[in-house]
C-alpha cells in the first residue's frame, strides 16, 4: 500500500491537493430487478485495448473496452512504483470483471452484458475527468444500460 510519507515531496502534494467532487443531491432510479439489467463496467485501472495509445500521466480521457474483448486484447497503462499490477498479471478480472459478467448473465443473476465497457487512468483529478464522463453516460443510455459496476484502482 502506498503511503503519502513514503512518497516524493512533489506527488504526495499532487496527491493531498487533488480536489473531490461535491455533489448537491443524491439521484436514485428505480429499475428492474437485477436478472433483467444490462450491466456495464468502468474501470480506473488505465485498460486501453493492444494497439491503442497508452494513458498519459494525469490523463482525463477514457478508453472504450468492447463487451467481447479477452485478455489478450487489453493492456494496462497504470505503472507507478506506489502501484502493484500482480493481480491484474494473474487475472484480468481484478480490474475489470467481464468474465465474471458473463458468466452472471449466463446464469441468468443479471440480464445482459453491455456491448461497452470503459477505463480511465486512475490517480486523475475528477474534475477534468467529467466531460469523459458525461460522454459515457449518453452513450451507456443509448445502450440502453440500467446498472454500472465502478471499479476503482
Amino acid at each position: 500500500m502506498a503511503r503519502l510519507s513514503d512518497m516524493p515531496e512533489a506527488l504526495r502534494q499532487h496527491v493531498e491537493t487533488l480536489p473531490l467532487p461535491v455533489f448537491e443531491d443524491t439521484p436514485s432510479a428505480n429499475g428492474p430487478s437485477l436478472s433483467e439489467r444490462r450491466v456495464a463496467l468502468i474501470s480506473t485501472a488505465g485498460l486501453s485495448m493492444r494497439g491503442e495509445s497508452p494513458f498519459g500521466m494525469g490523463a482525463a480521457d477514457y478508453r472504450i473496452i468492447p463487451g467481447n474483448a479477452e485478455a489478450d486484447d487489453i493492456v494496462m497503462s497504470h505503472i507507478s512504483v506506489n502501484y502493484d499490477r500482480t493481480g491484474y498479471q494473474r487475472d484480468w478480472n481484478v480490474v475489470l470483471p467481464l468474465e465474471r459478467l458473463r458468466e452472471m448473465a449466463e446464469d441468468g443473476t443479471i440480464g445482459t452484458v453491455a456491448d461497452h465497457h470503459y477505463s480511465f487512468m486512475g490517480a486523475s483529478d475528477p474534475e477534468t475527468m467529467k466531460p469523459g464522463i458525461d460522454m459515457i453516460a449518453k452513450s451507456m443510455k443509448q445502450e440502453k444500460v440500467d446498472a454500472v459496476l465502478l471499479l476503482p484502482v
